[in-house]
Parts: structure tokens; C-alpha cells; sequence
């Protein structure tokens, strides 16, 4: 990973992302509510941040698998998993919201999302 963290796999059975439903469909009539949902909720990078800062914690075999992964972009995917966990969003909502924010609101989202993985490494280098 260039950063002296090897990549760890953990069985998807295991991940929390996957056992809370971040990769299922909802049905369509559900898809423009929780579209809204993510939007607000990703625009305040307070609160976005907030549940970034409690996934790393709630999901150690997710964290594990993905954010050693150096083949992922784990800003994004940290900021996929923020919003399973707070909202129940699948991440193809997810990736849709993002894409409908400001650029100002994406800066700071990443800067959250930076700032937890960097906090998620220096705590997985002390173990």
C-alpha cells in the first residue's frame, strides 16, 4: 500500500457494508426519497464526517477488507459506507447524490473522509 499497512481480506459474510445492505436495490418507488435523504444528508459534512467517524468503528471487518485495499478509493467508499450505515443507502443512491452535490460540498466531504481514514490507519499502526 506504499504506506507499510498489507492488504487484509476478510469473507464478505463478515463485512458489515454487505450485511446492512449497502449493495441491494431498493424498489423504484423508494429510489427519489432516499436520493433527497443522501443529498442533504452528504451536503453537511458535519454530520457526514460524524458518521464516518462511527462506521470505522462499527464496521472493523468492512474497514479492514477495503481500506487496505490500495485498489479502492477508499474516500469514496468511506463516504459509501457513512451513508449505508446512518441512512440505509445503497451505494448506487450514493453515488448518484454525489454527484448532484456542489463542489464546495464535495471538497469538504472528501477533507471528513480524508481525516477519518488517516485517523482509521494511525490506529490500525498501533495495533
Amino acid at each position: 500500500m506504499g504506506n507499510g499497512i498489507k492488504q487484509v481480506w476478510v469473507p464478505y459474510w463478515q463485512w458489515e457494508d454487505w450485511l446492512n445492505g449497502m449493495w441491494h436495490t431498493l424498489p423504484q418507488r423508494d429510489e427519489p426519497v432516499m436520493l433527497q435523504r443522501a443529498i442533504l444528508f452528504m451536503g453537511n459534512h458535519k454530520i457526514y464526517g460524524a458518521a464516518m467517524r462511527a462506521v470505522i468503528k462499527q464496521w472493523p471487518n468492512t474497514m479492514l477488507n477495503s481500506l487496505t485495499n490500495p485498489s479502492i478509493n477508499k474516500r469514496a467508499f468511506l463516504g459509501h459506507c457513512a451513508c449505508s450505515f446512518a441512512l440505509g443507502c445503497p451505494e448506487y443512491i450514493t453515488r448518484q447524490a454525489w454527484h448532484l452535490l456542489s463542489e464546495q460540498q464535495r471538497v469538504k466531504a472528501d477533507n471528513e473522509a480524508q481525516q477519518t481514514i488517516d485517523l482509521w490507519l494511525k490506529k490500525l499502526k498501533a495495533i
